[in-house]
């Protein structure tokens, strides 16, 4: 009889293969040597080992559905992935499930149960803690990992966000000479907004300066409008903003001009994302572009050769980001529109 808490990875580190050979023996498919086959199903027989019930149904495939899990669905980030990882779904005939988590402890055990009705899940950024991601690797639930730190044997799908942030800290800080410059963003979880605050410090200690204050808001426009309206209140506005997204950017944009402050030459401005409307506003954001809909896409594929066994070695997929310089940083349209993207 089966031992409840003995699990995949058990097997894998008795036999020292990776979890994807030991589904493959588990399932009668795929090559696996005659010698590493009967060594994996010793080490199942010793063990008592038996998949769970999630396990089983994952095996069969039975439920032709995809799970990703976001912190909320608001603004154009998340449409962007959702579309990118939705792609990748149509074209392997899986329907998606989505689910917002609003961050909101009492919902890791809503995923737990969506978890029984899909074939595997992308989690997003802080969506779940780390106890809860375990116990879905327990349950033996394919996971990908998408804007999130890495864990161990998980795949993971990320940006690069800690150097772009910091050239793009250090253009302020060196070409144009800016002090003070503020941070508009929360690190608290989010693993992206993290690095880029760490980004934003670093670039700060390579020049001798101190980092300017951290104003910790949420991540949509109407977070930027009141985090200019606490910096007013406190009298005194930075000489440049660094927002953790184009959506705070766009909302620091707003309330700074209503108040008739002129962008760049009182308060220089940045964003991150380089969304639609960060070339339509005036002047037009200085940002960081990142493969947004790849991000999803890749998750995706990810996702689906984790159900189906293929992954020996689950991999880090760090995805490029490119500084792009416009008009809010200072730059003129004719540097803006050289060429000047990364330092």
């Amino acid at each position: 009889m089966g031992k409840q808490n003995t699990t995949v990875h058990e097997v894998a580190k008795r036999t020292g293969v990776s979890i994807a050979t030991v589904s493959r023996v588990v399932r009668g498919v795929g090559q696996v040597s005659p010698e590493t086959r009967q060594r994996v199903q010793e080490a199942i027989a010793e063990l008592g080992y038996r998949p769970s019930r999630f396990g089983r149904a994952l095996v069969e495939r039975r439920h032709s559905a995809l799970g990703i899990v976001f912190p909320g669905l608001a603004g154009p980030y998340y449409s962007e992935v959702i579309q990118g990882f939705e792609a990748e779904a149509v074209t392997a005939r899986q329907s998606v499930l989505i689910f917002g988590t609003h961050l909101l402890e009492q919902s890791e055990d809503q995923v737990l149960d969506m978890a029984s009705r899909v074939d595997g899940m992308a989690i997003m950024g802080g969506t779940l803690s780390n106890e809860c991601v375990q116990t879905l690797i327990d349950q033996e639930v394919p996971i990908v990992l998408l804007a999130r730190h890495p864990m161990p044997n998980v795949p993971t799908v990320r940006v690069e966000n800690t150097q772009s942030t910091r050239d793009i800290t250090l253009h302020l800080l060196t070409t144009h000479g800016y002090d003070p410059i503020y941070f508009i963003g929360n690190p608290t979880g989010s693993p992206d907004t993290t690095d880029r605050w760490e980004g934003f410090v670093a670039a700060h200690r390579q020049v001798g300066r101190e980092p300017g204050a951290l104003i910790r808001v949420g991540f949509q426009q109407a977070d930027g409008v009141w985090a200019i309206s606490q910096i007013l209140e406190a009298g005194e506005l930075p000489r440049a903003i660094v927002c953790a997204n184009d959506e705070i950017a766009l909302g620091v944009h707003a309330a700074l001009t209503a108040r008739g402050v002129r962008i760049p030459e009182q308060v220089a401005l940045t964003g991150w994302d380089d969304i639609p409307m960060a070339r339509l506003i005036a002047p037009a954001l200085s940002t960081v572009c990142q493969p947004t809909r790849e991000l999803g896409s890749q998750t995706a594929k990810l996702l689906l050769a984790r159900i189906k066994g293929e992954l020996d070695e689950p991999p880090d997929v760090v995805l490029p980001t490119e500084v792009i310089i416009r008009q809010s940083c200072g730059c003129t349209h004719e540097a803006a529109t050289n060429g000047q993207r990364s330092f």
